[in-house]
């Protein structure tokens, strides 16, 4: 298959074409979990077709998002586990793209690699596709690139791009957030996709034991633990978003608290944070102990155990919290909207 385009001068020079044909057919049962009504195109065109549903949506705004895994990857690497990351590079973008209320359409990939293996390939591909279910995207194209020379051959990168549509008139914004309206924290699965640089000296991941159970972690090894994927929150919140007035939504990825949560706050107001009520999962603590890190840094860096913090009128909380249960969710109050020059306040 594809034999014709085999180039033995390019193989001699470290990149297979045919290897990425055969990672391409592996991943397609993957991707075809993906499709929805709206994909015109099958996986290998020049690139991905997408028709646009506007049934019930007056002025749609598109929305769009990328990122990437950070040094993550050098985690599964590690661990030779290569079928969730992609989830994390699809919760990376749709998690971003539904804090102004904007629901993900499709999403590509972009993996790069110093030796194109098509099995790892569609292992990580796989994780991708997953990641698209639990957000309601399509999985409409993407790009594998061998680097020979730039990269080792088992080491990879992976990132993504996703696509969202929100009526403009249901933009989230922070336009009618007030002094008294209530902060709802949804729980994280773990570490996510952020601060792994740290976490990986903290742990001196190239050299520790990362399988051995760890009771601090509930018996499982400090490698699991810091794989578990990044949850993705898109459905939740749209079903908030149909009962309740949602005023701001902050993503808590790399700088923690400090940088995100004011990102949905506007001049004038500020979020004060009950630390007390923050329910910080025993990973942070174990990072927080073996690094020696201070409070400040820990809550400047990862999100603690909050992957979404939600602003909506104190008459609607019990309402939206309410929702989210029946989403599966767990929420819990975190703190308020104040009046202050300060956007956050942790007390």
């Amino acid at each position: 298959m594809h034999e014709n385009s085999r180039s033995e001068s390019y193989a001699a020079a470290g990149v297979d074409i045919t290897a990425g044909y055969k990672a391409v057919e592996l991943m397609k049962t993957h991707i075809a979990k993906t499709m929805t009504s709206g994909v015109v195109s099958d996986v290998g065109g020049f690139g991905g077709l997408f028709e646009l549903d506007l049934t019930g949506i007056e002025k749609p705004v598109l929305v769009s998002g990328t990122d990437g895994c950070g040094t993550k990857v050098k985690l599964a690497m590690l661990l030779d586990k290569h079928d969730t990351i992609g989830i994390d590079a699809v919760a990376m973008c749709v998690n971003d793209i539904i804090c102004c209320g904007a629901k993900p359409l499709f999403f590509l990939d972009y993996i790069a690699c110093g030796k194109n293996y098509p099995e790892k390939i569609a292992q990580i591909v796989s994780g991708v596709a997953e990641g698209c279910v639990q957000s309601g995207a399509a999985l409409i194209g993407g790009e594998t690139a061998e680097h020979p020379g730039l990269m080792p051959e088992d080491d990879y990168d992976l990132a993504g791009y996703c696509t969202g549509v929100v009526d403009k008139a249901k933009i989230i914004d922070n336009k009618t957030m007030e002094a008294g309206d209530v902060i709802i924290a949804l729980p994280s699965s773990g570490v996510h996709s952020n601060g792994f640089s740290l976490v990986r000296k903290v742990f001196d991941v190239e050299n520790a034991d990362l399988t051995s159970p760890v009771e601090a972690l509930g018996g499982k090894g400090i490698g699991e633990t810091l794989l578990t994927p990044t949850k993705i929150y898109v459905k939740p919140l749209l079903a908030l978003i149909e009962k309740v007035q949602v005023k701001g939504v902050s993503h808590i990825t790399g700088g923690g608290f400090y940088e995100n949560i004011p990102r949905s706050i506007p001049d004038g107001l500020g979020a004060k944070i009950d630390k007390a009520s923050v329910r910080v999962l025993p990973i942070f603590k174990l990072i927080q102990e073996t690094g020696g890190i201070s409070e400040r840094d820990m809550y400047n860096t990862f999100n603690m155990g909050v992957g979404m913090s939600i602003v909506v009128p104190a008459q609607q909380a019990e309402l939206a919290m309410s929702v989210l249960r029946e989403q599966g969710e767990d929420p819990y109050i975190i703190g308020e909207i104040v009046k202050s020059d300060e956007k956050i306040e942790l007390c």
